[in-house]
Formats: structure tokens, sequence, C-alpha cells
């Protein structure tokens, strides 16, 4: 098992990754979302000379914020400043679209973007679309090292619905998945992962599946409100994010699925101006745990998207996503969660 850091895109962020580094971290990822943090390819740039072993990438950056050679360029700069360590997680653009008022990407803009940033990097002339007009595209200056295509940069696809899932077995190095701790989600998850891998004659187990989410140790009794405030944000944005993934609720696990569809409406005032109304629903969007969502934060949903309990707890849970395939855990948090974590964590499972 691997073990990531998530942190906050920040032009301190390179402390907390070279912290994590020390501390036997293999990854590392920063979000892209223009409205809630700093631009992420500056941050990892930091992170990148700040460093030396530990893996790089966007958890994660998406198909509408920026247009396809742009990304492919980024990713490839990055990689002539960390060589081999570098890795574009992507998705259809959940936090960083939402907070401007507008829909995700669709899947079909996902899988282009990816062919477009694949094929560039492999030194491929590429097609490349805006509105009507149809060109070629390649990087041109290959006699002058301004970027780095030689290091192979892996691709990972975020996503919680079915159609996604199974596009990341279909065309993805790599999935991220977000609080999918407990076996109901593993299981549903993994599965449609297995399906589109199938779909494309490739191996599930040639797929790097990571679990991204919220650490947290307990302390003998620990009240749920106290764990609600530590953890409640980022619950309450996964089981958002589930609940809004599917059109059938009826795909979700049977047994958990009437609490995540819960969520549904956690981020929604209809009330509002349809022009602002994103403005006050993202406010301390997975920073402040809101009074409103105490109600669908369980203790239950806390153990089924988060590591949070014992240290003995966490680490039999941890052994469990293993044997069902996870390859890496990466956890939210700055200083004190990374050295929780490594003491109790990694230190003893390895």
């Amino acid at each position: 098992m691997d073990f990531g850091i998530l942190c906050a895109a920040s032009v301190d962020s390179w402390k907390n990754v070279a912290f994590a580094e020390t501390n036997g971290f293999t990854h590392a990822w920063i979000p892209d979302s223009q409205m809630v943090w700093a631009d992420p390819y500056q941050c990892l740039a930091l992170c990148a000379v700040n460093t030396r072993t530990i893996k790089l990438g966007t958890n994660v950056t998406n198909p509408s914020s920026r247009i396809a050679p742009v990304t492919a360029c980024s990713f490839a700069t990055l990689n002539a400043i960390a060589p081999g360590r570098v890795i574009m997680g992507i998705g259809t653009g959940n936090t960083s679209r939402r907070t401007l008022g507008m829909p995700a990407a669709r899947l079909s803009e996902l899988r282009t973007h990816v062919e477009v940033c694949r094929g560039l990097w492999s030194g491929e002339t590429m097609p490349y679309q805006e509105g009507d007009r149809r060109r070629q595209i390649r990087f041109l200056r290959s006699d002058i090292e301004f970027i780095n295509t030689r290091d192979p940069i892996s691709i990972y696809i975020a996503g919680s619905g079915p159609k996604t899932l199974e596009l990341a077995g279909e065309i993805g190095d790599g999935m991220i998945l977000f609080g999918v701790v407990g076996d109901s989600l593993l299981e549903y998850t993994l599965s449609h992962i297995r399906r589109g891998a199938e779909r494309a004659g490739k191996k599930f187990e040639d797929i790097y599946v990571l679990v991204a989410t919220a650490f947290h140790l307990t302390r003998p009794g620990e009240s749920l409100a106290e764990m609600q405030q530590v953890v409640g944000p980022l619950v309450t944005s996964e089981c958002n994010i589930f609940a809004l993934s599917v059109k059938d609720p009826r795909e979700l696990p049977a047994d958990i699925r009437d609490e995540l569809m819960a969520f549904k409406n956690a981020y929604r005032t209809p009330d509002s101006p349809i022009e602002s109304r994103h403005l006050d629903l993202y406010s301390g969007y997975c920073l402040e745990f809101k009074r409103e969502h105490s109600r669908l934060v369980t203790e239950r949903m806390i153990k089924e998207t988060t590591l949070t309990g014992t240290a003995e707890e966490i680490r039999a849970r941890i052994s469990r996503m293993t044997a069902l395939g996870i390859k890496q855990v990466a956890i939210s948090g700055g200083h004190s969660v990374i050295s929780d974590f490594a003491g109790n964590v990694i230190q003893q499972m390895r």
C-alpha cells in the first residue's frame, strides 16, 4: 500500500509535502479549483523543487478550466522539474465547476482531453477542435528541452458515478475514488472499474486505484458532534458527489442508498437567485462544517466514507482495502495529521 497526502493549493503547500516525504508518504496531491484555492501548477512546481522522491499530481483538474494543449504543456513542464514524478489526476470538475455555478464537463469532453494530452506527450500529431474549426497540433520545439515528454506521465481519472468509473477503467492508468472506505462502496466502485477495464481488454489489476479521504484518530468517549467538526465537511462533499452521480438511485449500494441520497440537496438553495446562489452554497466548502448537515453526517456515514476510528480500526480497514485492490490511501491534512498518520499507520504497516 502506498500513502498520499492531499494539501490545499497554496504557495506554502510544499512545506507539508516535504514533511510528508520525510515521513514515508509516497504521493502528494494538490486540488485544482480556481475559486477556492491557489493555482495548482505553481504550487506543484514549488513542491517539485523542494522534494526528491514523492510523486506529485492534481487531485483533480478538469477538461473545462483549460484547453487540452495547455493542460498537456503544464504537466510536461512539471515533468521537466520532477522527471517521472508527475501524475495528471483529472475528472469532470465537481468543485471547480460548481463554484462557478456551472455544470460539470461531459464524459465525452473528459475522454477527448485525456486523448489529446496522452497523444501530445507521446509525440503524436493530434486532432484539436474549437467550435467548427478542426486543426492538427503537436509540440513543435522538440530540439530544445522546454518540456519533458521522455519520462511517462500517468493519467488517473476521478469519478463516482457508474459511467465515469467505467471510463476510468477503460482509458485511465489509474482511478481516484473519493470517500470509498466501506465495503459497500468499495464493491460498487471497483465492479464498475473492472467492467470498463475488461471492455478495453485490460486487467483490473493493472489499474492503480487510490482512495482519497479524511483521517481522524478518535479519543475514548469522543462524541459524534466532535467527529463531525473534524471530518464532517469532507463527508458531506463525498456523499453529495455520490448522490449527484447517478440518474437512478437504485444504482447505488442498497444498504447505504438512502443515507447517500439524503445528501443530494446538501448544497442547494432553490429560492436564491440562480446567478449567485453558488456563492453562498460553497463558502467554506470542505473546510467548515455547517449545522444543517449534522443530521446527515451520522457515525455510520463517517465510517463508510472516512478513516475515522482507533489506530487499530484504521489499520484493519486499510488492510481490508488492500485485499480488495486499493493501491493507495491519500488523506487530507497538515503537519499534525501527517505526523499522526505516519506514526500510527505507515510505520506500523511496513
